[in-house]
């Protein structure tokens, strides 16, 4: 297989789709999946001298093997001034170390048919690579090599550069990208996660080679990262081969990463000015809970019922009751220090006030409504019946015992997964909902036409209204402007 080319910063080129065409009343989601027994390889974890925390899964279904190492530092660790560090960083590991330039860790990696990439996510920074079964010591080699001996050079961080100036560009002729940046914007505030992680125009035109080496110095060390080796591979061989090649890794120590505090949910709602646009994007959303809180489980599975797989009453609601929209969702993020609640959709200019007021009315509806038997067991079975399908390869596996890994909890939660979902109650739902949602406190980021969306928004009961020129937006700025701030608009006008 060719080697994968990782995309830092996705450019999305797109046109807007007006949704003018009425929806059928009612829709029937596919039947759930099967439940099937969930069957965990043998694995077995090991902390090396220096630090380096291992995990085996032995895996003989295929004769590959992957290996996945993540580094816990990501954008939140970027240096106050320069969003995007990160992600050069992890943009630059595998495009040439001390011993190989680009071109030559492109060619070894080709030469055995394997997959090499690397990059940078919000709490973390990482790199991977599969290959077959008789690669295996060159795989170890060559992924020591590109942690711990990255060159950073020159030419290269020119031209990702480059690459990242032109995607910000067009993405932000984007609306659902500027509502996605918008909201998260809103939702964290100053918090890392609040920022733009794939930097700006200005933070990207400052960052130096010199700021790649720091990042790498301060964060990539042994004690501060995780490998996992799954696939065709004994227990013996992995841990003696994981020795050879990283045994020479230095251990340092690494800044500890304070938790930070993260704003309260607060009532906000911008509407970024797009004249002429034939539709609205629409996001609105709060702070919730980090990925280790024990009531995580509970609150996905409230937000699977206001808005994902296996239930969805926002789908319901925009798209087969009223047919305003083609499509609509709420997801949960979970990150190492907190997450959010997020519902998105998108509508035309002139049913923007409604869908909105329907939007925030389902995140009240949870809340004060139990959640009926069917609509629990409908999530239920989806998360619990597609669970299985995560686990089909080496690749899926090694990200799934990670990701446990990296949060601090424990890999035999893998087994238990779909009895965990199974025992989640009505009542449980209730009390996340109750506790953790704040239908009273949502940001809310609309992207469209100021002057036709106003007066509904008045109409539905939103007054209080920033109006943004698409053109001043700055993330990284409290009004969200890169100029004055926005003036307050109580009565429909531009």
């Amino acid at each position: 297989m060719a080697r994968t080319v990782k995309a830092v910063w996705v450019v999305v080129v797109g046109s807007l789709l007006a949704v003018t065409s009425p929806v059928c009343a009612q829709e029937r989601p596919p039947r759930p999946l099967e439940a099937r027994d969930v069957k965990i390889p043998p694995y077995e974890i090991r902390t090396m001298p220096n630090g380096l925390r291992v995990v085996v899964v032995s895996q003989d279904e295929q004769p590959a093997v992957s290996l996945r190492l993540l580094v816990r530092a990501g954008s939140a660790q970027d240096p106050a001034t320069k969003p995007g560090v990160a992600a050069m960083v992890g943009a630059l590991l595998d495009q040439g170390t001390a011993k190989r330039s680009s071109e030559q860790i492109s060619d070894t990696i080709d030469y055995v048919g394997g997959a090499l990439g690397s990059g940078a996510g919000t709490d973390l920074s990482y790199v991977s690579i599969l290959v077959l079964k008789d690669s295996f010591d060159l795989a170890l080699g060559l992924i020591s090599e590109v942690v711990e001996s990255p060159s950073f050079p020159q030419e290269e961080l020119d031209r990702v550069r480059e690459q990242a100036l032109s995607a910000i560009s067009v993405n932000m002729q984007d609306p659902d990208y500027v509502a996605d940046r918008a909201i998260n914007r809103l939702v964290y505030g100053f918090h890392p996660y609040g920022l733009p992680g794939n930097g700006t125009p200005q933070s990207l035109a400052a960052i130096t080679r010199d700021d790649l080496v720091s990042f790498h110095k301060t964060w990539f060390a042994p004690a501060n990262a995780l490998l996992a080796v799954v696939g065709d591979v004994s227990p013996e061989e992995a841990f003696a081969g994981v020795t050879r090649a990283f045994g020479g890794w230095t251990p340092r120590d690494t800044p500890s990463i304070e938790a930070m505090e993260v704003p309260e949910a607060a009532r906000r709602l911008v509407l970024i000015d797009r004249p002429n646009a034939v539709q609205t994007e629409i996001r609105a959303g709060h702070v919730a809970i980090a990925r280790k809180h024990p009531d995580y489980m509970a609150l996905n599975l409230a937000t699977k019922i206001l808005g994902g797989e296996g239930a969805n009453r926002l789908q319901n609601v925009l798209r087969s009751e009223r047919g305003l929209t083609y499509g609509a969702s709420a997801d949960m993020d979970a990150f190492k220090q907190a997450g959010a609640i997020i519902a998105e959709t998108d509508t035309q200019t002139s049913t923007t006030g409604e869908a909105l007021r329907l939007t925030v009315d389902e995140f009240s509806r949870l809340v004060r409504e139990p959640v009926g038997e069917r609509e629990l067991m409908g999530a239920q079975a989806y998360l619990a019946g597609s669970f299985p399908l995560g686990l089909e390869t080496a690749d899926d596996i090694a990200l799934q015992v990670l990701n446990l890994l990296f949060f601090d909890l424990d890999v035999k939660e893998l087994e238990t997964y779909p009895d965990r979902v199974n025992k989640v109650t009505s009542d449980d739902i209730q009390r996340v909902a109750r506790q953790f949602i704040k239908p009273q406190r949502l940001s809310i980021v609309l992207v469209g036409d100021a002057t036709l969306v106003l007066p509904q928004l008045k109409a539905v009961g939103f007054d209080d209204v920033e109006v943004l020129p698409l053109g001043d937006l700055d993330l990284t700025s409290p009004s969200l402007r890169g100029k004055p701030a926005p003036t307050r608009a109580p009565a429909p006008g531009r």
